[in-house]
């Protein structure tokens, strides 16, 4: 579920990763959030453990240019000047 998400609508915000990899691994990556396969588990009956990495400084900085960019192109020509 979580990689198929990775790969259709929130591909570019979620990513996914079955590779065993370490903190490192993950800086500058632009996504929000890369779920980690080998740590997410399966916690009782009806829980799930999701672990997942992120950059916080670079993938946040990516959220906030596209959303300047978005707000931007929503504006009125004539607030642009």
């Amino acid at each position: 579920m979580l990689k198929g998400a990775s790969e259709g609508n929130l591909k570019g915000y979620l990513a996914y990763s079955d590779k065993p990899l370490v903190s490192v691994d993950f800086c500058g990556n632009k996504v929000s959030s890369i779920v980690d396969a080998d740590l997410t588990m399966i916690v009782g009956e009806r829980m799930v453990k999701v672990l997942a990495w992120y950059d916080n400084e670079w993938g946040y900085s990516n959220r906030l240019v596209e959303l300047a960019t978005l707000v931007a192109k929503k504006l009125p020509v004539s607030a642009k000047k």
